[in-house]
């Protein structure tokens, strides 16, 4: 039975696992296909969590940028003799939009999942990934104000960090997600936390999150903390973290809150309300 003191948790990468799966099947497989043999044998390990990485909907802007990149080409074939384009899904935290990916079954399969996991004395985790978007998210034509913005200088003198997109209200100049020690990841593009409308946008999709599973596993959560925005950006912004978290805890006491965080900022973001 699982240890309530000393929890453990199983990860799932979603898309690898049922893409294997599929093969054994010989049709496609859905979150429906998971195995109910699988999750009675992580029960029976122990474990309290299990977390399926990766379930969100992307899009093809961030295929795209996969197929493109020669770099990342390059890792492919080295890690798959037998690489082909079609193996390339593109990146599961370049999200279009935080709905269960259609090809793992959408929204109503992920509940199914739960459940099941839920009968088995365990609970669910999934991804939030608060600082950035795929290119092709809605957010890029409705609302570009909810990203950060950059020059045509900017765009000259670091094409790895900015790139131009167009929306109806003409060209602009975004900035690709990134932390400040490394290039922009070419796949995203980065969200302003100093833009209090983004603020409120992204707090009010994690609590749809949070009515989705048990508890989130918060993607280079440390990069909008107001510090290492303002480092990054150069732009101020206020904490996101306690009012968002209060929120989501307001209608789910037990939500779990895990953070991938670097640079000794552990302590930092568990007081502002990670577990």
């Amino acid at each position: 039975m699982p240890n309530r003191s000393c929890p453990m948790l199983y990860q799932i990468n979603t898309r690898v696992y049922l893409t294997d799966f599929s093969r054994k099947l010989g049709r496609h497989a859905t979150l429906d296909d998971f195995p109910d043999g699988e999750l009675d044998r992580l029960a029976q390990s122990g474990f309290d969590w299990v977390w399926f990485l990766g379930v969100w909907q992307t899009g093809p802007a961030g295929r795209r940028v996969s197929l493109e990149n020669r770099e990342w080409q390059s890792e492919f074939q080295e890690l798959l003799p037998d690489f082909q384009d079609k193996d390339v899904c593109g990146s599961c935290f370049a999200i279009s939009s935080y709905v269960v990916h259609a090809d793992l079954g959408g929204n109503p399969a992920l509940e199914r999942l739960r459940q099941r996991i839920h009968a088995r004395g365990m609970r669910l985790l999934l991804d939030f990934v608060p600082n950035h978007t795929a290119p092709d998210h809605p957010w890029v034509q409705r609302h570009p104000e909810f990203y950060v913005h950059g020059t045509e200088e900017q765009l000259e003198r670091e094409p790895q960090n900015y790139t131009r997109v167009e929306n109806p209200g003409g060209s602009a100049v975004l900035a690709y997600g990134r932390d400040p020690y490394f290039s922009g990841w070419p796949d995203t593009l980065q969200l302003n936390y100093a833009e209090p409308g983004l603020q409120e946008a992204m707090a009010s999709k994690l609590e749809s999150v949070a009515a989705m599973c048990d508890g989130v596993r918060c993607d280079m959560a440390m990069l909008i903390l107001p510090d290492v925005f303002e480092r990054t950006w150069g732009l101020r912004s206020k904490p996101f973290w306690p009012e968002a978290i209060g929120r989501v805890r307001s209608a789910h006491p037990e939500f779990l809150f895990m953070a991938e965080v670097y640079w000794d900022l552990e302590w930092e973001l568990q007081q502002q309300g990670f577990d």
